[in-house]
């Protein structure tokens, strides 16, 4: 069970790498990219799992306080990509404040991650 939560804690950074790193590779130029949408997927799927592990382990107890908020961030990130992504499809160059917004919500998860 350990390989597996180490696995899926590097899928999950791995996810996070690619919401902030997609948007910071665009600043210049902001827009919803692919990477955003792909990083908010990963992050959601590795993160339910991560959690659904810690539960069966039951070592740790886990902060469902923080889970929830850090699952509502993760959702919003993504509705953000899947909406900025449409947006810039009929529209490029249109989604820079989407963009501004999924990369601020998921440093906004680290910031969640570490410091509560």
């Amino acid at each position: 069970m350990d390989i597996a939560i180490k696995i899926l804690l590097i899928l999950h950074f791995i996810g996070l790498a690619a919401i902030i790193g997609s948007w910071l590779a665009v600043i210049k130029q902001p827009r919803v990219v692919v990477g955003m949408l792909h990083g908010a997927i990963l992050q959601l799927v590795t993160g339910i799992a991560l959690v659904g592990l810690r539960e069966a382990e039951d070592v740790v107890e886990v902060n469902h306080m923080k889970i929830g908020i850090k699952l509502l961030v993760a959702l919003a990130v993504l509705v953000v990509a899947i909406i900025g992504l449409k947006k810039e499809k009929q529209n490029p160059g249109s989604s820079a404040t989407l963009a501004h917004v999924a990369g601020g919500l998921g440093i906004l998860n680290v910031i969640i991650a570490v410091m509560w």
